[in-house]
């Protein structure tokens, strides 16, 4: 089992800057195979949007996704990990705060994302969780 965030989270996540119409971020999701970005004020983190997000926040409200933008949607209050802190430290906010992912951050600057998934990967390799998160994406 790994025993740093770093060990377990995916690096180099996604961002866009606050400014990034949904359409395009839906676009980018959609060519990288991930379900959500990081929103960047230069390279400091303000939020997070995810795939759910972009359709109960914007789609579901009949807002129009190539004028509204990451920041009208995004997570603002967000808890994030360091990159060194313990696997068991992540495991604990996911499950205290109800998050499915988790920015890890080093020096005020987004260098991963820890999901579900991920953890699931890691720490229980045979369960169904883990079988899903391995899995190739659909297309």
């Amino acid at each position: 089992m790994a025993k740093s965030v770093s060990d377990v989270m995916t690096p180099d996540p996604v961002g866009m800057t606050a400014s990034t119409p949904l359409s395009d971020a839906a676009r980018r999701m959609k060519a990288e195979d991930i379900g959500d970005v990081l929103v960047l004020d230069g390279n400091s983190l303000r939020g997070l949007v995810t795939d759910r997000d972009i359709v109960v926040r914007a789609l579901a409200e009949d807002r129009d996704p190539r004028t509204t933008t990451l920041g009208d949607v995004c997570s603002s209050e967000l808890v994030t990990v360091a990159p060194d802190a313990p696997v068991d430290e992540a495991v604990r906010l996911m499950r205290d705060k109800a998050l499915r992912r988790l920015p890890v951050v080093d020096d005020g600057r987004p260098v991963g994302i820890v999901s579900i998934g991920d953890l699931a990967v890691d720490r229980d390799p045979d369960s169904a969780l883990s079988d899903i998160s391995g899995a190739p994406p659909n297309q």
